[in-house]
């Protein structure tokens, strides 16, 4: 009985993309780019855009 052949190539090595860091000055510059309304967790989303703090930003 002979045994299968074993892959001896090496697998595939992904590289991670990199983190795109967004950063919106203000509201005006998050609308403009298209991006408001800003959730938190999302890019671009800071606490200083988010005046009433419910995790929304630029919701106006």
């Amino acid at each position: 009985m002979s045994k299968p052949k074993e892959n001896t190539q090496p697998s595939p090595v992904t590289t991670p993309q990199p983190v795109q860091e967004v950063y919106y000055a203000n509201c005006s510059e998050a609308k403009a780019a298209g991006a408001a309304p800003l959730y938190r967790g999302e890019p671009g989303y800071r606490a200083k855009l988010d005046r009433d703090k419910d995790g929304v930003a630029c919701e106006k």
